[in-house]
Formats: C-alpha cells, sequence, structure tokens
C-alpha cells in the first residue's frame, strides 16, 4: 500500500483535475503516479508541462530506453514496471532490448550511446568524463541533444524517487528491480 495517500480525481485540488482529466484523455486511465503528484497541482503542472516537452525531443524508444535505465539504476519498481509497459506497447521495444536497457544498453548503437550516458549521468550524480561526451557526440548526438538526454535522465530521476519515496501501488504488470533483467 502506498505510504502517500493516492487521492481519487473528486478529492485532489481542484486546479489538479482538468490536468488529471487530460491525462485521461491521452492514456485512457490515470496512472497511480498522477494522482500521487495531483495532491499539489504546482508539481502537477509542472511536471505535465516538463513531460509534455521533452516528448518532442530525441525519439519515443531512445526516451523508453533511458527511463529504463535511470529506473534500474534508482531500483524504481513502479517505474520500471509502467517504462517496461510503455516499451513495450508504445515505444515498440522488444523484450530483449528492455532487458539490455536495465542493464544501461541497448542493442543498437546510437541509442547504446544514450543509454550508457544516461545511466552514468544518474550514476554518477552528472560527474562524466570528456570521453564520456566524446562517446555521445561519436554516435551522432548533437550537444543539444546530450542536453535532452540529461533532461530526460533527470525527469525519471524525479519519478523514482516520488515513486520509491511513497511506495507508489504499482498499477502496471509488475517488475521488480531486484530481479535480473
Amino acid at each position: 500500500m502506498s505510504r502517500l495517500t493516492i487521492p481519487a480525481r473528486d478529492d485532489v485540488p481542484d486546479a489538479s483535475k482538468p490536468i488529471l482529466d487530460a491525462v485521461q484523455k491521452q492514456l485512457g486511465v490515470v496512472p497511480n503516479m498522477f494522482g500521487l503528484i495531483a495532491a499539489s497541482p504546482a508539481v502537477l503542472q509542472g511536471f505535465t508541462s516538463n513531460n509534455g516537452a521533452l516528448a518532442g525531443t530525441l525519439d519515443v524508444k531512445t526516451r523508453e530506453r533511458i527511463a529504463l535505465a535511470v529506473a534500474q539504476v534508482n531500483d524504481c519498481d513502479y517505474c520500471l514496471s509502467a517504462h517496461s509497459y510503455l516499451g513495450l506497447n508504445l515505444a515498440k521495444i522488444t523484450s530483449e532490448e528492455i532487458a539490455l536497457n536495465r542493464k544501461g544498453r541497448s542493442g543498437d548503437a546510437k541509442a547504446d550511446a544514450a543509454v550508457r550516458f544516461a545511466a552514468k549521468v544518474v550514476r554518477e550524480r552528472g560527474k562524466v568524463s570528456g570521453g564520456d561526451i566524446k562517446a555521445v557526440r561519436d554516435a551522432g548526438f548533437s550537444d543539444g541533444q546530450i542536453v535532452e538526454i540529461i533532461a530526460v535522465a533527470a525527469e525519471n530521476v524525479f519519478t523514482n524517487l516520488l515513486n520509491v519515496v511513497a511506495q507508489t501501488d504499482i498499477d502496471f504488470p509488475v517488475v521488480h528491480a531486484a530481479e535480473a533483467a
């Protein structure tokens, strides 16, 4: 059971209701994480605005691969479950690729550079080497795209921390970080 209350839609602050309605319309459901965030209209607005902006960066497969790698680094079962589901069903990533992503890798050479870099940024709290940056550039990413990789990783760190602290009830097929990918 979640350690922080996940309010029903009617119980969230009024300012959160239209945002949750938009999430419902877009996804067909309001995942527990969004309900949890809705307790703070400012955080919900900031999160959904940031998430919407980042949806225009990189490509969906790369964003999901990064989310999986970061969730594994942070031992976040909720986010691993959500992004495994989204990876398979939205981004059309194979289960073999998801297993690699959880290890901070990818079977696609360009994506491998992005996923490795994102995982290292999170593990090392940003203390990466010039060689790490060169590897991402050499894979074909511009400096602007490197900023996007970091932004996607950072957004996922927020959701990982939130869900680990809250022990959010998982409303996706359950995946555990402790289980081998």
